[in-house]
Protein backbone atom coordinates (compact mmCIF):
# COMPACT_ATOMS: atom_id res chain seq x y z
CA UNK A 1 0.00 0.00 0.00
CA UNK A 2 1.48 3.38 -1.00
CA UNK A 3 1.58 6.35 1.34
CA UNK A 4 -0.89 8.20 -0.91
CA UNK A 5 -3.36 5.32 -0.66
CA UNK A 6 -2.82 5.22 3.09
CA UNK A 7 -3.68 8.90 3.42
CA UNK A 8 -6.87 8.44 1.36
CA UNK A 9 -7.94 5.53 3.55
CA UNK A 10 -7.20 7.63 6.61
CA UNK A 11 -9.47 10.44 5.41
CA UNK A 12 -12.30 7.94 4.91
CA UNK A 13 -11.74 6.64 8.44
CA UNK A 14 -11.91 10.18 9.83
CA UNK A 15 -15.21 10.80 8.07
CA UNK A 16 -16.59 7.59 9.53
CA UNK A 17 -15.19 8.49 12.92
CA UNK A 18 -16.87 11.91 12.83
CA UNK A 19 -20.22 10.21 12.41
CA UNK A 20 -19.45 8.06 15.45
CA UNK A 21 -18.02 10.85 17.57
CA UNK A 22 -21.05 10.74 19.82
CA UNK A 23 -19.91 7.36 21.14
CA UNK A 24 -19.51 7.14 24.89
CA UNK A 25 -16.24 8.39 26.40
CA UNK A 26 -14.58 7.60 29.69
CA UNK A 27 -15.24 10.91 31.45
CA UNK A 28 -13.67 11.95 34.71
CA UNK A 29 -14.69 14.83 36.92
CA UNK A 30 -11.20 16.36 36.67
CA UNK A 31 -10.94 16.25 32.86
CA UNK A 32 -12.88 17.31 29.79
CA UNK A 33 -14.26 14.37 27.77
CA UNK A 34 -12.72 13.53 24.41
CA UNK A 35 -13.48 10.43 22.30
CA UNK A 36 -12.42 7.40 24.37
CA UNK A 37 -10.63 9.45 26.98
CA UNK A 38 -10.25 12.67 28.90
CA UNK A 39 -8.10 15.79 28.59
CA UNK A 40 -6.98 18.04 31.42
CA UNK A 41 -4.88 21.22 31.58
CA UNK A 42 -2.54 21.00 34.57
CA UNK A 43 0.14 23.22 36.12
CA UNK A 44 3.48 22.18 37.54
CA UNK A 45 3.52 24.86 40.26
CA UNK A 46 0.94 26.23 42.67
CA UNK A 47 1.13 29.75 41.27
CA UNK A 48 2.87 31.98 38.72
CA UNK A 49 5.87 34.10 39.70
CA UNK A 50 5.68 37.31 37.65
CA UNK A 51 8.70 37.73 35.39
CA UNK A 52 9.58 34.03 35.39
CA UNK A 53 8.89 31.04 33.15
CA UNK A 54 6.47 28.32 34.21
CA UNK A 55 5.02 25.15 32.73
CA UNK A 56 1.55 23.81 32.06
CA UNK A 57 0.67 20.56 30.33
CA UNK A 58 -2.07 18.83 28.39
CA UNK A 59 -2.69 15.51 30.11
CA UNK A 60 -4.38 12.91 27.87
CA UNK A 61 -5.78 9.75 29.45
CA UNK A 62 -7.14 7.21 26.97
CA UNK A 63 -9.01 3.94 27.02
CA UNK A 64 -6.89 0.86 26.43
CA UNK A 65 -5.77 0.47 22.80
CA UNK A 66 -6.59 4.06 21.74
CA UNK A 67 -3.90 6.56 20.85
CA UNK A 68 -3.15 10.17 19.94
CA UNK A 69 -0.34 11.33 17.67
CA UNK A 70 3.19 12.74 17.80
CA UNK A 71 4.19 15.93 15.96
CA UNK A 72 4.99 13.69 12.94
CA UNK A 73 1.98 11.34 12.96
CA UNK A 74 3.45 8.88 10.47
CA UNK A 75 1.35 7.35 7.71
CA UNK A 76 -1.96 8.67 9.03
CA UNK A 77 -3.39 10.90 11.69
CA UNK A 78 -2.88 14.41 12.98
CA UNK A 79 -1.16 15.68 16.13
CA UNK A 80 -3.19 17.61 18.71
CA UNK A 81 -3.76 21.25 17.70
CA UNK A 82 -3.96 23.91 20.40
CA UNK A 83 -5.33 27.46 20.30
CA UNK A 84 -4.51 29.41 23.45
CA UNK A 85 -6.62 32.05 25.19
CA UNK A 86 -4.19 33.80 27.51
CA UNK A 87 -4.26 36.98 29.58
CA UNK A 88 -2.05 39.90 28.61
CA UNK A 89 1.48 39.31 29.85
CA UNK A 90 1.56 35.53 29.36
CA UNK A 91 2.94 33.86 26.24
CA UNK A 92 2.88 30.18 25.31
CA UNK A 93 5.82 28.30 23.80
CA UNK A 94 5.81 25.21 21.60
CA UNK A 95 4.78 21.77 22.83
CA UNK A 96 7.64 19.67 24.21
CA UNK A 97 7.02 16.29 22.57
CA UNK A 98 8.08 13.07 24.34
CA UNK A 99 9.54 10.36 22.14
CA UNK A 100 6.69 8.45 20.49
CA UNK A 101 5.85 4.78 20.10
CA UNK A 102 5.62 3.05 16.73
CA UNK A 103 2.01 2.02 16.23
CA UNK A 104 0.07 0.37 13.44
CA UNK A 105 0.63 -2.69 11.24
CA UNK A 106 3.47 -4.06 9.08
CA UNK A 107 2.15 -1.97 6.15
CA UNK A 108 1.03 1.20 7.99
CA UNK A 109 3.10 2.82 10.73
CA UNK A 110 1.97 5.70 12.92
CA UNK A 111 3.84 7.57 15.64
CA UNK A 112 2.00 8.41 18.82
CA UNK A 113 1.06 7.63 22.39
CA UNK A 114 -1.21 4.96 23.88
CA UNK A 115 -2.96 4.95 27.28
CA UNK A 116 -1.72 8.33 28.55
CA UNK A 117 0.65 11.14 27.66
CA UNK A 118 1.61 14.51 29.17
CA UNK A 119 2.49 17.25 26.67
CA UNK A 120 4.36 20.03 28.46
CA UNK A 121 4.07 23.61 27.21
CA UNK A 122 6.52 26.24 28.50
CA UNK A 123 4.99 29.62 29.37
CA UNK A 124 6.48 33.02 30.07
CA UNK A 125 5.01 35.58 32.46
CA UNK A 126 5.95 39.24 32.09
CA UNK A 127 7.27 41.06 35.14
CA UNK A 128 4.32 43.44 34.83
CA UNK A 129 1.74 40.65 35.19
CA UNK A 130 -0.89 41.81 37.66
CA UNK A 131 -1.31 39.92 40.91
CA UNK A 132 -4.76 41.35 41.64
CA UNK A 133 -6.61 38.42 40.05
CA UNK A 134 -5.72 34.82 39.18
CA UNK A 135 -4.45 34.33 35.63
CA UNK A 136 -7.00 32.46 33.53
CA UNK A 137 -5.22 30.10 31.11
CA UNK A 138 -7.44 28.37 28.57
CA UNK A 139 -6.90 26.17 25.54
CA UNK A 140 -9.10 24.97 22.70
CA UNK A 141 -7.77 21.59 21.63
CA UNK A 142 -8.54 19.59 18.50
CA UNK A 143 -7.48 15.97 18.76
CA UNK A 144 -7.72 12.79 16.74
CA UNK A 145 -8.11 9.59 18.77
CA UNK A 146 -7.56 6.32 16.88
CA UNK A 147 -7.61 2.56 17.13
CA UNK A 148 -9.15 0.66 14.19
CA UNK A 149 -10.92 3.90 13.32
CA UNK A 150 -10.15 7.56 13.99
CA UNK A 151 -12.53 9.86 15.84
CA UNK A 152 -11.97 13.63 15.86
CA UNK A 153 -12.72 15.47 19.07
CA UNK A 154 -12.63 18.92 20.59
CA UNK A 155 -12.18 20.05 24.17
CA UNK A 156 -11.97 23.34 26.01
CA UNK A 157 -9.77 23.15 29.09
CA UNK A 158 -8.67 25.86 31.48
CA UNK A 159 -7.14 26.61 34.85
CA UNK A 160 -6.72 29.65 37.09
CA UNK A 161 -3.36 30.32 38.73
CA UNK A 162 -2.62 33.02 41.34
CA UNK A 163 0.16 35.48 40.53
CA UNK A 164 2.69 36.19 43.30
CA UNK A 165 6.19 37.60 43.62
CA UNK A 166 7.76 34.73 45.56
CA UNK A 167 8.90 31.40 44.04
CA UNK A 168 6.02 28.91 43.80
CA UNK A 169 6.04 25.42 45.34
CA UNK A 170 5.36 22.32 43.28
CA UNK A 171 1.78 21.28 42.73
CA UNK A 172 1.61 18.01 44.65
CA UNK A 173 -1.26 16.69 42.53
CA UNK A 174 0.47 17.06 39.17
CA UNK A 175 4.25 17.30 39.61
CA UNK A 176 4.73 13.55 39.03
CA UNK A 177 3.16 13.85 35.57
CA UNK A 178 5.80 16.43 34.60
CA UNK A 179 8.60 14.31 36.05
CA UNK A 180 7.52 11.23 34.08
CA UNK A 181 7.06 13.24 30.86
CA UNK A 182 10.60 14.61 31.03
CA UNK A 183 12.01 11.09 31.23
CA UNK A 184 10.72 10.54 27.68
CA UNK A 185 12.01 13.86 26.31
CA UNK A 186 14.76 13.52 23.72
CA UNK A 187 18.01 14.92 25.08
CA UNK A 188 20.97 16.26 23.13
CA UNK A 189 23.37 13.58 21.91
CA UNK A 190 26.78 13.53 23.62
CA UNK A 191 29.40 15.83 22.08
CA UNK A 192 31.76 12.85 21.66
CA UNK A 193 29.27 10.95 19.51
CA UNK A 194 29.68 11.18 15.75
CA UNK A 195 26.90 10.77 13.19
CA UNK A 196 26.89 10.80 9.42
CA UNK A 197 24.32 10.00 6.73
CA UNK A 198 25.04 8.69 3.26
CA UNK A 199 22.34 7.91 0.76
CA UNK A 200 21.48 5.71 -2.17
CA UNK A 201 18.65 6.23 -4.63
CA UNK A 202 16.13 4.64 -2.26
CA UNK A 203 17.65 4.81 1.25
CA UNK A 204 19.42 6.88 3.87
CA UNK A 205 22.19 5.13 5.80
CA UNK A 206 22.76 6.55 9.28
CA UNK A 207 26.20 5.71 10.73
CA UNK A 208 26.78 6.30 14.44
CA UNK A 209 30.06 6.18 16.35
CA UNK A 210 29.16 6.16 20.05
CA UNK A 211 32.27 4.43 21.37
CA UNK A 212 30.36 1.23 22.12
CA UNK A 213 28.45 -1.49 20.31
CA UNK A 214 24.71 -0.88 19.83
CA UNK A 215 22.38 -3.79 19.10
CA UNK A 216 18.97 -2.09 19.22
CA UNK A 217 18.05 1.33 17.81
CA UNK A 218 15.09 3.02 16.14
CA UNK A 219 14.85 6.39 14.42
CA UNK A 220 11.70 8.56 14.38
CA UNK A 221 11.90 11.24 11.65
CA UNK A 222 10.77 14.70 12.69
CA UNK A 223 9.71 15.69 9.17
CA UNK A 224 6.86 14.00 7.35
CA UNK A 225 7.29 12.25 3.98
CA UNK A 226 11.06 11.82 4.28
CA UNK A 227 11.42 8.26 5.55
CA UNK A 228 9.11 5.34 4.78
CA UNK A 229 7.45 4.85 8.15
CA UNK A 230 6.35 1.24 7.65
CA UNK A 231 9.57 -0.03 6.06
CA UNK A 232 11.89 -2.07 8.30
CA UNK A 233 14.86 -0.18 9.72
CA UNK A 234 17.88 -2.40 9.11
CA UNK A 235 20.37 -2.23 11.97
CA UNK A 236 23.95 -3.49 11.64
CA UNK A 237 25.92 -3.28 14.91
CA UNK A 238 29.57 -2.20 14.73
CA UNK A 239 32.33 -2.25 17.33
CA UNK A 240 31.75 1.44 18.11
CA UNK A 241 28.09 1.92 17.24
CA UNK A 242 25.87 0.91 14.34
CA UNK A 243 24.59 1.63 10.86
CA UNK A 244 20.85 2.01 10.34
CA UNK A 245 19.33 1.86 6.85
CA UNK A 246 16.15 3.91 6.41
CA UNK A 247 14.13 3.55 3.24
CA UNK A 248 13.16 6.86 1.64
CA UNK A 249 9.52 7.84 1.43
CA UNK A 250 7.82 7.53 -1.95
CA UNK A 251 6.62 11.11 -1.38
CA UNK A 252 10.15 12.49 -1.01
CA UNK A 253 10.36 14.22 -4.38
CA UNK A 254 13.14 16.74 -3.67
CA UNK A 255 16.52 16.27 -1.99
CA UNK A 256 16.79 17.29 1.66
CA UNK A 257 19.94 18.65 3.26
CA UNK A 258 19.52 17.26 6.78
CA UNK A 259 17.66 14.53 8.59
CA UNK A 260 16.25 15.46 11.98
CA UNK A 261 14.55 13.19 14.44
CA UNK A 262 14.60 11.16 17.61
CA UNK A 263 16.96 8.24 18.12
CA UNK A 264 15.83 5.62 20.62
CA UNK A 265 18.42 3.21 22.02
CA UNK A 266 17.17 0.29 24.08
CA UNK A 267 17.05 1.05 27.81
CA UNK A 268 18.14 4.70 27.46
CA UNK A 269 16.53 8.12 27.41
CA UNK A 270 15.92 9.09 23.75
CA UNK A 271 18.23 11.45 21.88
CA UNK A 272 17.54 14.29 19.45
CA UNK A 273 19.78 14.27 16.38
CA UNK A 274 20.19 16.56 13.37
CA UNK A 275 22.57 15.14 10.76
CA UNK A 276 23.62 16.55 7.35
CA UNK A 277 23.07 14.22 4.42
CA UNK A 278 25.97 13.37 2.15
CA UNK A 279 25.86 12.96 -1.60
CA UNK A 280 24.35 9.86 -3.13
CA UNK A 281 26.86 7.01 -3.05
CA UNK A 282 25.28 5.46 -6.16
CA UNK A 283 25.66 8.69 -8.10
CA UNK A 284 29.27 9.01 -6.94
CA UNK A 285 30.05 5.47 -8.00
CA UNK A 286 28.62 6.06 -11.47
CA UNK A 287 30.52 9.33 -11.81
CA UNK A 288 33.83 7.75 -10.87
CA UNK A 289 33.60 5.33 -13.77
Amino acid sequence: MTERTTRAAFRRAVILGAVLAVCSSRAQASGAPIPHGTLELIAEKEWIAAGHPFNVALRFELEKGWHVYWVNPGDSGEPPRVTWNLPAGIKAGAIEWPAPQRLGTPTIADYGYEDAVTLIIPMRADATLSSQNPAQIAANVKVLVCREMCIPGKAQVSLALPVKSQPPPANSQSTHFFTEARKAWPRTALASWKFSISQTNDSFVLTANLGRKITDAMFFPLGESQVSNAAPQTLVPTATGFTLTLRKSEQLLKPIARLKGVLVLSGEQPYSIDVPIGKSTEASAKGSG
